[in-house]
């Protein structure tokens, strides 16, 4: 579904998948939207009225989780058919498989420099990849649970992980080491997600609860709760002034943030100085640099949103059902048109005849 965010405004619902929708992502400039389904397709829509979409089918099992590129050029796509594979979105055709986990693969991110991918499976693995020679360049294992999610921080040295073992785990890729790890939800994590400045990791999880990290001091600061049922995604702006999360509770949660906006752009420019994987570690990239266990002990800020927010399930805006059908069923459309059209055609020339005849016989 594709919202607007005006109170009343018209909301546009895309039909086309033929069973659950898991994952969905807009393009870098978008004019994309892609989503993945458990009816094994990705489909990339063009998100206006008439909702044009591309289907592509490679994987055998459920797709897990869609990702654009920085550039827009590529699309990661993890399956539980054990593998990621990547697609060319100029030429809109699959491009490689990388085939290395023993178990469903169920996120899988580009680093923002394009030239990494990282991906979590239920083996309790989490690989990184080299998108020049598609080879597995680092393997991170854990022995308790498996990650829900993984991305890369804004600047691309580290990663972070969603944990089904109610835990987040962040990792320096340049030196395959633990940097943090912290144990703050009572239920398995689903989601994370990095403001753009990178100082701060918001997550969400089964235990109904949204928390947000403070990555430089090592510290929990906020604990968010609104949702009535497990949170399943959360996710940043482009700009870090907002971010979403979704529930069981069927609901979506729209959050304004109380980062220094000005703060955060700076931040921003300085990350993108350093996307170079080979770059040497940086105090400024994450800080403390030792693992930090986290207990729930940690005093936090908790909000309760439920009384201070406009909910819009009491005035339901109105909601555009866009249909895409598969090729037959467009074929058959279209034949069914040229039908009538010819029968208009006939009745035309018919007429045409008749009246050509009476116009003969009077004159």
């Amino acid at each position: 579904m594709l919202w607007n965010f005006k109170p009343h405004a018209r909301a546009y619902r895309y039909v086309g998948h033929k069973d659950v929708v898991t994952s969905v992502q807009f393009s870098p400039h978008g004019n994309l939207l892609a989503s993945a389904s458990r009816d094994r397709t990705v489909r990339l829509w063009i998100p206006d009225k008439r909702g044009k979409f591309s289907e592509f089918k490679a994987h055998t099992a459920p797709v897990r989780s869609v990702d654009f590129s920085a550039d827009g050029q590529f699309l990661a796509t993890a399956s539980e058919d054990k593998s990621i594979k990547v697609w060319s979105m100029y030429r809109q055709r699959f491009l490689y498989s990388l085939y290395r986990h023993t178990h469903w693969v169920r996120c899988a991110k580009f680093s923002p420099d394009g030239r990494l991918i990282v991906s979590c499976s239920e083996d309790k693995t989490i690989k990184i990849w080299d998108t020049t020679n598609k080879q597995c360049v680092n393997n991170f294992s854990d022995s308790v649970g498996f990650a829900n999610f993984v991305d890369f921080n804004p600047s691309g040295t580290c990663i972070a992980s969603a944990g089904s073992d109610q835990t987040v785990k962040v990792w320096d890729v340049r030196v395959n080491k633990l940097l943090q790890h912290y144990q703050v939800h009572s239920g398995g994590v689903n989601c994370i997600s990095f403001h753009p400045s990178g100082d701060y990791l918001i997550t969400a999880s089964s235990d109904g609860t949204l928390k947000i990290l403070d990555l430089l001091e090592g510290r929990l600061i906020y604990t968010l709760q609104g949702h009535t049922g497990p949170v399943f995604t959360v996710s940043f702006s482009k700009g870090g002034e907002l971010f979403a999360s979704g529930g069981a509770d069927t609901q979506v949660l729209l959050w304004r943030t109380n980062f220094d906006e000005l703060h955060c752009k700076g931040l921003t420019k300085r990350n993108l100085k350093r996307l170079h994987f080979d770059s040497p570690p940086h105090l400024l990239d994450i800080y403390p640099r030792t693992p930090h266990p986290h207990e729930e002990k940690v005093e936090t800020v908790e909000i309760n949103p439920k009384l201070e927010v406009i909910d819009l399930q009491i005035s339901t805006p109105p909601v555009m059902d866009i249909l895409s059908f598969d090729s037959t069923t467009t074929v058959s459309i279209l034949e069914q048109r040229l039908t009538l059209t010819e029968d208009k055609l006939k009745d035309c020339l018919e007429n045409q005849q008749k009246l050509f005849s009476a116009v003969q016989q009077k004159s």
